[in-house]
């Protein structure tokens, strides 16, 4: 009985480490009082495991009390990429993309209610897209994460949009739940998704899905431009490119029409 009761308290501190990590990843930092109504644990316990955290170099706490997840997390997770078929696989066609297009790729996985970059080729030019391997993007006004969207059931839909608040990133971010459906079936409809100007202000981004042997989306691969450098007109044969690369990477994974 004192054995099962050990490895039910190992669990809970597991579980409610892991949720302290989930959770701080979401966000650039976090208080303590955010954080403790997010995990829904009571501050004395919080602390607790913040400062283990902390100790082993996977939380940071700053000047102003607010924590930060460090790069010690990252550095664990990255370890796994090489391990990974799909990021081997697609990483000579993306950089076949970058080299067409010139500018820079991405390629994103979903996780929980956002993406994660696991695959970037830098452009060529001077002026270059901030981003990184291992960075979160939420779903609703990115290229990558509407293709994620779009491929939702209307249940996962549904509770997705009762967990997330479609706060606006620029004045062209989707607003609304009525907006963001219309947009979602345009992205199914065309089998591709557009961000433009949504996340960031002055980009421009177009994403087309990649499918596995089982005709599921297993990740989106992107092309991003300053809209300075964004040939309008030569859209259709950008956007084709991309899709091209897509079903390429898709084939490879076992992907059939």
């Amino acid at each position: 009985m004192a054995k099962e009761k050990d490895e039910e308290k190992q669990m809970s501190a597991v579980l409610r480490t892991i949720n302290i990590l989930e959770t701080l990843s979401a966000c650039e930092s976090s208080n303590l009082e955010s954080l403790s109504k997010q995990t829904e644990l009571p501050k004395a316990t919080l602390l607790r495991f913040l400062s283990s955290l902390s100790n082993l170099g996977y939380v940071y706490r700053d000047s102003a009390d607010r924590y930060h997840l460090t790069l010690k997390m990252f550095s664990v997770g990255s370890r796994s990429l090489k391990y990974i078929d799909l990021v081997s696989t697609a990483r000579p066609f993306a950089q076949q993309l970058c080299k067409t297009l010139g500018e820079t790729v991405h390629m994103g996985i979903p996780q929980d209610d956002y993406a994660v970059y696991v695959l970037k080729e830098e452009s060529s030019y001077t002026l270059r897209m901030y981003s990184r391997i291992g960075k979160v993007i939420p779903l609703y006004c990115t290229a990558i994460g509407k293709i994620f969207l779009a491929e939702m059931s209307e249940e996962e839909l549904k509770s997705y949009l009762e967990r997330t608040p479609l706060k606006p990133y620029t004045a062209k971010s989707i607003r609304g739940e009525e907006a963001l459906r219309e947009e979602l079936e345009r992205v199914k409809k065309r089998g591709y998704a557009v961000d433009d100007e949504e996340h960031e202000e002055q980009v421009m981004c177009i994403a087309c899905p990649i499918k596995d042997y089982e005709n599921k989306v297993v990740a989106a691969i992107s092309v991003s431009w300053p809209i300075f450098r964004f040939n309008s007109n030569d859209f259709e044969n950008t956007m084709k490119q991309i899709r091209k690369t897509a079903n390429k990477i898709s084939e490879i994974m076992g992907y059939q029409e």
